[in-house]
């Protein structure tokens, strides 16, 4: 699997531009992935959206940062270097949308499948399982990616977000739920809570 996070200028991927894109292969990782990206012109820019990501109007339109197409190449050649290109992560389809979309803005030909591993849905699952209550908002579940590390004993993410620490906290929680083990040393200092989620 390829645990992957992007950041971006908003939430629709077919109006805003890609600004960063992280990843961790599961089965291997020490083998990690990390670029920034300029917004392509005519981006929709949600301001929302540069607030989560910690990213400035001056630093998204730096030019001698990559374009969004160069980074997505990019990521498709280190995709190749993994053993299997299934996507995971929090909430994955909005990141495989994004990525989806630029190939497509580019004419480039994008060969991931549909089919993803959710970190929300195994989690939902292993709250069920213990009896844990599960986080509603509006009558939706509210697991977002800090309640889920905060179950599995690691520090939640602050006030902006990066692509790269993203994708490895993910990759660290999904190691985590489905064995009941660590798999970056950057989270050893972090101990597994007793009552386990696996």
């Amino acid at each position: 699997m390829i645990v992957v996070d992007v950041e971006t200028t908003g939430v629709e991927a077919r109006l805003c531009s890609l600004l960063s894109v992280g990843a961790v292969e599961f089965e291997n990782p020490k083998n990690q992935f990390y670029e920034e990206c300029y917004a392509f012109p005519g981006a929709h820019i949600e301001k929302e959206a540069l607030e989560i990501s910690g990213f400035t109007k001056e630093q998204i339109a730096d030019r001698n940062k990559k374009s969004d197409e160069e980074i997505l190449k990019v990521f498709l050649e280190w995709m190749k270097t993994c053993q299997e290109w299934t996507l995971a992560g929090q909430n994955p389809s909005f990141d495989r949308s994004f990525l989806e979309e630029t190939a497509h803005r580019y004419h480039i030909n994008f060969s991931i499948a549909h089919r993803t591993v959710d970190l929300h849905s195994i989690a939902y699952e292993r709250f069920l399982k213990i009896g844990k209550e599960i986080p509603r908002k509006n009558n939706h579940s509210a697991l977002n990616l800090n309640a889920i590390l905060e179950s599995v004993g690691l520090p939640t993410r602050g006030k902006s977000h990066n692509a790269l620490e993203d994708a490895k906290l993910e990759a660290e929680a999904l190691s985590r739920l489905l064995f009941g083990k660590g798999l970056l040393p950057d989270y050893r200092g972090f101990p597994i809570p007793t009552v386990k989620l696996s």
